[in-house]
Order: structure tokens, then sequence, then C-alpha cells
């Protein structure tokens, strides 16, 4: 009787194995094109309701009752967690200030939630770290460990959980840096242009937020809300400030030095902010050159791992096909 089956290799359906990768293939390009075609704007609602906001602000027009009574409800969690955190007077200013600030720079704008990052970690070392020490020394769930893997079980558990909300933070603050860092360079040019054609800082803040809002959201929302202070605050030194305060960049800093030094001194802004681009785009290319030069280190891996073990099925494979069939015909 004849072969009916496809050619094997080690006893494999070499053609059930290519069905298969090129379901994957197919599947992965149809993940690619809706990732590439569903492009979404978190940031619109944000910006129309900080720009609705200014315009009150310059109006002078008040909120309503009601909406009064919404910017002053208390959190009644919020007011728990700090109720329970100062009782233990475990609760300080600048502990709670600088988690504040790390909200803030992580993109977060409810302070109350500065208290939710000291309440977690007081208790969740309490819950999970309690929890592994229970399960690891109450039952008999790593009976087989040794002592020391035991401890270093749970002490892992403690510290890792007493840090979570830190890493979190860390985190959303790395992301978000970046995020700014990409558009920096951009806004810069704007606000060269903005400025050689007569606007004033904060309005060409407000111009910069509008056109770069779609492509740099993070960095568009931080301008709004620089524009947004430029427009109330008595003081405009404390405007920049609190920028670099909420951005944590030193490009940024620097970018809020150069502009309060023109607001006092009154140097052209327009050649000042034209170097900062220019070094800040040199920057930026620096980092994709670093990025290159370490890219056949990186794609070490991925071709052992994926394209030699695919480039020997399709070159040897055949040719092991050819001398199966030679074998079994000659038997």
């Amino acid at each position: 009787m004849g072969q009916t089956g496809g050619p094997t290799i080690l006893g494999v359906d070499v053609l059930w194995v290519a069905t298969i990768l090129s379901g994957v293939a197919a599947f992965a390009v149809m993940v690619a094109l809706y990732a590439a075609t569903t492009a979404r704007d978190p940031m619109t609602k944000r910006v129309k309701a900080l720009n609705d906001r200014r315009e009150q602000l310059k109006a002078g027009i008040t909120a309503s009752t009601k909406r009064r009574a919404q910017l002053v409800q208390r959190n009644d969690t919020a007011d728990r967690m700090r109720t329970i955190l100062s009782s233990m007077k475990v609760l300080q200013d600048s502990q709670l200030k600088a988690a504040q600030i790390k909200l803030l720079q992580a993109g977060i704008r409810k302070k109350e939630w500065a208290v939710a990052v000291i309440f977690g970690r007081l208790v969740l070392p309490i819950l999970i770290g309690g929890f592994m020490t229970v399960w690891v020394y109450g039952t008999d769930g790593f009976a087989e460990w040794s002592p020391l893997k035991k401890y270093a079980l749970v002490a892992v558990s403690l510290i890792a959980s007493y840090k979570a909300p830190d890493i979190f933070l860390k985190n959303k603050i790395t992301k978000r840096s970046h995020a700014i860092r990409k558009g920096l360079p951009d806004a810069l040019d704007l606000l060269v242009i903005c400025a050689e054609a007569g606007l004033t800082v904060d309005a060409a803040f407000h111009r910069v937020a509008r056109e770069l809002g779609r492509a740099y959201p993070e960095l568009g929302e931080e301008f709004t809300l620089t524009a947004i202070e430029l427009g109330f605050l008595s003081d405009r030194r404390q405007a920049f400030e609190n920028l670099a305060m909420r951005v944590d960049l030193d490009a940024v800093k620097g970018v809020v030095t150069t502009m309060i030094q023109t607001e006092k001194y009154g140097t052209p802004l327009a050649s000042a902010l034209r170097v900062l681009s220019a070094e800040f785009r040199n920057e930026r290319m620096m980092r994709a050159e670093e990025k290159a030069a370490r890219l056949p280190a990186i794609m070490t891996v991925p071709l052992i791992c994926f394209i030699l073990p695919v480039l020997f099925v399709v070159i040897l494979g055949p040719a092991a096909c050819s001398i199966k069939d030679s074998m079994l015909a000659g038997k």
C-alpha cells in the first residue's frame, strides 16, 4: 500500500506544521492591522474639559452650586484611610507631599490617591505577607522546602508587597516621561514659531497643546495645564515651576529654567528655545543610534531560536524526505 500522508521529519508531518505556522502568521498580521487602524485619542475629552475651565476662569464665571458641591465633596474612603493612618501616627506631611508629587508625575490628578498609596504600603505587607506566612509555616504547602527557602519566600513577599505601590507609580512615571520626551523637540519648534509670530507665552503654550494634543497627548495635557496656570496665577514663575514638578525630566527642567530667565531678564525667547530644540533633537538621534547599535546583539537570540530552525527545515527538509523515501524503497 502506498504512503497516504505527507512528508515527515522525526515522525512529525511537515505539511501539518507548515499549516499551523501559516495560521499563526496570518493571526499576527490581523492583530497588527487591527492595532494600526484603531488609533484612539484618550486625551480629547480631558483637553476639552481643561479648555472649558480656562474660559470660565478668564471670564470670571463661577461654577454653579451643584458643581461647587461636587468640587468640595470629600471622598469617604480616603477620609477613612487618612483617619486610620493618623490614629496610628504614620501619616507625615512630607511623606504625603512626596506621594502627591509622584502621582502628578504619573498623570494622576486626584490628591486623595496619595493617602491610598501610603495606606497600601501599610496594608499590603500585612495582607500578602501574613497570607504567605500562614501558607508557608501554618500549612504543609511547602513542606519539602528547606527553612532557608521558606524564609526567603516570606521575606520577598513582604518586601514586594511593600514596594508594590511605588513600583506601580515608578512604571507609570517612566512611561509618561518617555512619551513626553519624544514630543518635546517638536513642541519647542512650535513654541519658537509662535514666539516669532508675536503670540504671548500662555497663548503659545495653548496653541502648541492644541496642535500636539493628538500626536503626544501627555505633552499636550501638561502644556494645557501650564497655559491655564499662566492665565490665572499671579506669579507666572510658579506656573513654570509646577510644570517642572509634574514632569520627571531634566529636559523639561531645562526648558522651565530658560522660560523663567526670559521672563525675568527679557532675553529673546525664540533664540533660546531654538538652541534647546537643536540639543534635544541631537540627544534623540543619539538615543536612536545607541538602540540601533544594540540591535545585532538583541537579535541573536530570536535568530537562533526562531529563524535558524525554520531555515534548516526549509533547506534540509526535502533532502531528509528524499533520503527516507530512498531507504524505504531499498527495503
